[in-house]
């Protein structure tokens, strides 16, 4: 029965740290654009592949 002295603020500061960040996150406008990760993911790939393929040189002298 003693434990439960020591695991309800334990439990509270839990929770006042989550809320904390949420709000900090809420004030740094972290969820705005939610969509906007995703398809940042997509355009990465296409402007990775397309990078790789005009740096590949077609005419190598000497071959």
């Amino acid at each position: 029965m003693s434990i439960i002295y020591v695991l309800i603020p334990i439990a509270i500061l839990f929770v006042i740290i989550g809320l904390s960040v949420f709000f900090w996150a809420v004030r740094a406008r972290q969820f705005d654009d939610l969509d906007k990760e995703g398809f940042s993911i997509l355009f990465d790939e296409e402007r990775k592949a397309s990078s790789k393929t005009a740096e590949k040189p077609e005419d190598k002298p000497g071959q």
